[in-house]
């Protein structure tokens, strides 16, 4: 039998209105969602979701999603290294502005962030990311529901057939 695909959250920095469409998927789709963070947090009960509380630190929530993840698993993060350990791993990563990471364009983003880093770091003022957005919340619904219908059981999955960026 096949093993079911399992969702991971990179919690901490997640956008409430994210976890609330991973929510809702978790439940349609009857998978494990697991939200992992350094603090506690409120998950709405559901046999399908749970949340994981690490100890604080640099990178322990990630080191734990990248433990515990299993090839074909689906993480839902912004963090670029934790992004690309996923997709070493043989997981999905999708950030929650709806983009894919993948073998194709991960070491690409590695290079811009530790650009950017740099440029940081010597005093430049580089502004962060545009502000969350409806148009971020949409696109990431609508791939994490290709992303789904694609990988899950298609008698629990009542999903739309579109195509996708997202890697096969």
């Amino acid at each position: 039998m096949k093993r079911r695909i399992k969702i991971w959250v990179d919690a901490d920095a997640c956008p409430v209105v994210i976890k609330e469409i991973l929510f809702r998927a978790a439940q349609r789709t009857r998978l494990e969602t697991i939200l992992v963070a350094n603090r506690l947090l409120r998950v709405p009960p559901s046999p399908y979701i749970r949340a994981l509380q690490v100890p604080g630190g640099f990178d322990v929530a990630d080191n734990r999603i990248v433990q515990d993840l299993q090839p074909g698993d689906l993480v839902i993060t912004a963090d670029i290294p934790l992004a690309a350990q996923v997709i070493a791993k043989g997981g999905h990563a999708l950030n929650p502005r709806g983009e894919f990471y993948s073998t194709a364009n991960i070491q690409e983003r590695l290079a811009m962030r530790n650009f950017m880093e740099e440029l940081r770091g010597s005093g430049v003022d580089i502004s962060g990311p545009a502000a969350f957005s409806q148009s971020d919340r949409q696109a990431f619904a609508a791939e994490l529901d290709r992303f789904l219908h694609r990988h899950s059981d298609s008698s629990t999955s009542p999903l739309r057939e579109q195509s996708s960026g997202e890697p096969e």
